[in-house]
């Protein structure tokens, strides 16, 4: 199955993050068009913004890399550097390892998308740049704790 079929493909909305940090990127949808289409190398996904919505907490990578290319509207890259416009065609490179922080946010009254692919990796540890968290993921399943692995608070 080479070309897929967009329409076919669901739309996810939201997040996994834990308690109410879930509700920051609440209005992130994606398309898991990589898994739709049967590979398991490496993520590939849709992401769309609509206005004001952001694609993650400011987060990092120990062992996957990340590439991103904005399909269309006005984003905003925000990593430890600052803010960086983002337009239709613009590319951002996240190599696996580098701590710094990134997210894309969506400052403006349009949607904007943009299609991002991932590394798989048996296991990974992410860590978020703005908040007392990382996440360690394994193949069947992923946990959010404070950076020296203590619990989360439950109001989080």
């Amino acid at each position: 199955m080479p070309k897929l079929d967009l329409s076919t493909v669901r739309v996810e909305t939201g997040s996994g993050y834990p308690g109410t940090l879930a509700a920051q990127v609440g209005a992130r949808t994606q398309q898991r068009v990589g898994a739709a289409g049967g590979l398991s190398q490496f993520g590939a996904n849709i992401v769309t913004l609509p206005a004001g919505a952001l694609s993650s907490l400011r987060h990092w990578h120990e062992q996957q890399d990340e590439i991103l290319i904005v399909l269309s509207g006005e984003l905003t890259l925000v990593d430890d550097n600052g803010e960086t416009p983002l337009r239709t065609g613009d590319v951002c490179t996240f190599p696996a390892g580098e701590a710094n922080g990134h997210q894309i946010v969506n400052n403006t009254s349009s949607d904007g998308s943009f299609f991002v692919v991932g590394t798989h990796t048996e296991t990974e540890t992410a860590w978020y740049s703005d908040l007392d968290m990382m996440v360690t993921v394994n193949k069947n399943d992923f946990r959010f704790t404070r950076k020296d692995g203590s619990p989360l608070p439950k109001d989080i």
